[in-house]
């Protein structure tokens, strides 16, 4: 097997993925094909031996290109969502015929998506669509959506709070300020550390959501919770953390250090909306750490 084709095998295994992304961010199956086809030319193109991470450049590439055919669409007032059942589309001649140009394969990617899903994302600006379909669809990390949007991480992490209120049929309301972001953050960590679990459900939203890249392995919970209970429950067990955790910003935003043994263990970074947390970052990676643009505070 020569190195194209090597390429190409490695190139269909993310087919689906891509696939996917692309349908949800355009919703049009022919449109989708035409986004993962140019990936593959990009790609094609490109010295691959640089890419360490070939399914998450892979996706940021389509999610460029999607947004690119997105702002397109809006400059021509185009509306090219799929209301049936998608129709066949050819993958073209330099991928072959995989598994991601059969129809059946299509019509099973439209109906997990919902053409009521589609039709509110229509309804998104295409930046804000890409930052919520990519992270909470896909879980791409808002550093890495960031460089697609032209955003900073904190920037982006708005832009997908935005949309998922308004995927939730809630109204954006004005982000609050700095000060009243940091009330929020302290009336959490103090909860946390009396280990008052009613103050803790108070301060979060119902639909709160935390993701952790720390691992099951370092702290006993998992990667992703969902709901103010279930958060209010993990963040027990932050409680010893919690009372000697430093306040800091991270791209502007309100976060807290947490320490063991003298030495920063991780970084929850907030993002506050309506007087609550709607989400929280846990960062704990330590290749990760070094390269936060973390400001600590010392009050």
């Amino acid at each position: 097997m020569d190195g194209h084709e090597f390429l190409a095998e490695r190139f269909e295994g993310n087919r689906n993925q891509l696939k996917a992304v692309a349908y949800r961010m355009l919703g049009s199956t022919s449109e989708a094909e035409d986004a993962v086809q140019e990936a593959w030319i990009r790609l094609s193109r490109c010295d691959d031996r640089a890419i360490e991470n070939l399914g998450g450049w892979l996706t940021t590439v389509v999610g460029r290109v999607c947004l690119d055919m997105l702002r397109s669409r809006r400059s021509r007032r185009e509306e090219p969502l799929d209301t049936g059942v998608p129709e066949e589309h050819a993958s073209g001649p330099d991928l072959g015929d995989g598994p991601g140009a059969d129809p059946e394969q299509q019509a099973l990617m439209a109906d997990s998506v919902g053409i009521a899903m589609l039709v509110v994302l229509e309804t998104l600006e295409p930046v804000e669509r890409l930052a919520f379909v990519l992270h909470d669809m896909f879980a791409v990390p808002f550093d890495e959506i960031a460089g697609v949007v032209d955003r900073t991480p904190a920037a982006t992490r708005q832009l997908a709070s935005r949309a998922r209120r308004r995927v939730q049929g809630v109204e954006p309301a004005p982000d609050p300020s700095l000060a009243r972001k940091r009330e929020v953050v302290a009336a959490f960590l103090a909860a946390a550390r009396d280990g008052d679990f009613e103050a803790l459900v108070a301060v979060l939203d119902p639909d709160v959501v935390v993701r952790s890249d720390i691992g099951a392995d370092r702290v006993g919970a998992p990667a992703l919770v969902r709901g103010a209970e279930a958060v209010a429950r993990q963040a027990l067990m932050f409680a010893p953390f919690a009372r000697s955790a430093q306040h800091a910003l991270v791209d502007g935003e309100p976060a807290v250090i947490a320490t063991r043994e003298g030495r920063r263990f991780s970084v929850m970074v907030f993002t506050v909306a309506r007087d609550k947390v709607v989400e929280m970052s846990v960062i704990g990676d330590p290749a990760r750490l070094p390269g936060l643009d973390l400001t600590v505070l010392n009050d």
